[in-house]
């Protein structure tokens, strides 16, 4: 699921002021491993994808 940049840092502000991970999850319906993906990022930017499987249109096959 994307998320933007301004709902990301404001995350990552609660976590920092000290909200616990537990609250964090309920509040903003997300999960751990998104906050701590975010948190060992030294910068929060937007990620490119680096290769993208294309989808065949069974039409032309």
């Amino acid at each position: 699921m994307l998320y933007s940049l301004d709902f990301r840092q404001k995350v990552i502000n609660f976590v920092e002021n000290g909200g616990m991970l537990t609250k964090v999850t309920h509040v903003f319906g997300i999960a751990r491993a998104s906050i701590y993906r975010w948190l060992s990022r030294p910068k929060l930017e937007a990620t490119k994808v680096k290769c993208r499987l294309i989808k065949l249109d069974w039409k032309e096959l």
